[in-house]
């Protein structure tokens, strides 16, 4: 058996052709275009990219952007300013800090700084809080990523027995929350879990996101399970270009998997996509206008 791969470029084109068109309709009958503003600091090269790619894709989806690049000796105080102007202006309707920041910089006081009516990473504790107790919240990309993408291939979690192996903030503790919303029954695992292969072989679905190169392996995988691999690691290889691969030995993983998502072509677009999303839901909810259906 071959697992179905769920190929992540597709359903997010397919998610992003969903919000340009609500994007259109909201300009045509309401007047309102949704903005958001994206703030770089420093050069840190994997930011600039993933920074460039998302600013293309929210132009493409009708949307504004507005880009500040601030340098790496930009200070804690300088960056709470622009973070409070950004608040401010209507126009901006989602703020994304890209993290990492240099060290000079909190971050926790800068994602505490966000208006949570715009904070599009869903990384302010307000917005956690309010997930964690099943309130409406802006939810974090990865995370609502993760679950749209399981749900291509089972419509319904409820009564799924689901692991979760990581639990950052960023992903694992937001996405078990996601999960226990669509009525699954959730294990959060971590690297001091005991005999964590056997607790993964249990679960219909899984996911990973530890941050380790193919630390799950095929063995580790219940025949026919959902496999939904956050990771994104680059490891060495002898021509010096190293390579790309998941938190999922996906070789022999797709031979035990019923579904898996690659790396890269998995997560990583659809959490862009998932982030216009949250841009759109930001705007409608700033217009007192009802949360569309994406």
């Amino acid at each position: 058996m071959t697992a179905q791969l769920i190929d992540g470029k597709a359903i997010a084109a397919a998610l992003r052709a969903r919000v340009a068109a609500e994007v259109r309709r909201l300009a045509q009958h309401h007047g309102l275009v949704p903005g958001i503003a994206v703030v770089l600091v420093g050069s840190d090269p994997a930011s600039e990219v993933y920074v460039r790619s998302k600013a293309n894709l929210v132009v493409e989806a009708g949307m504004r952007s507005f880009d500040h690049r601030l340098p790496g000796t930009t200070g804690e105080a300088e960056l709470l300013a622009l973070v409070g102007r950004l608040n401010a202006d209507p126009a901006v309707h989602g703020i994304l800090v890209q993290l990492p920041l240099p060290a000079q910089i909190d971050a926790r006081k800068v994602i505490e700084a966000v208006d949570p009516a715009k904070d599009v990473d869903g990384f302010h504790p307000l917005n956690a809080g309010r997930l964690a107790i099943g309130l409406s919240a802006l939810v974090p990309c990865t995370p609502r990523a993760c679950v749209m993408l399981a749900k291509t291939v089972r419509p319904s979690l409820a009564g799924l027995d689901a692991v979760v192996v990581g639990r950052s903030n960023v992903v694992g503790r937001p996405l078990a929350q996601l999960l226990i919303g669509e009525s699954a029954t959730v294990t959060v695992a971590h690297s001091k879990t005991r005999d964590l292969p056997a607790l993964c072989r249990s679960k219909d679905v899984l996911f990973a996101a530890i941050g380790r190169p193919e630390f799950v392996k095929g063995d580790w995988i219940k025949p026919g399970a959902t496999v939904i691999d956050v990771g994104i690691n680059r490891v060495a290889t002898a021509d010096q270009k190293g390579r790309i691969v998941g938190d999922v030995a996906f070789a022999p993983a797709r031979e035990v998997a019923g579904a898996i998502t690659p790396v890269p072509g998995g997560v990583g677009p659809m959490t862009i996509a998932c982030l216009l999303v949250n841009t759109v839901l930001a705007a409608c909810a700033a217009r007192g206008l009802p949360a569309p259906a994406l």
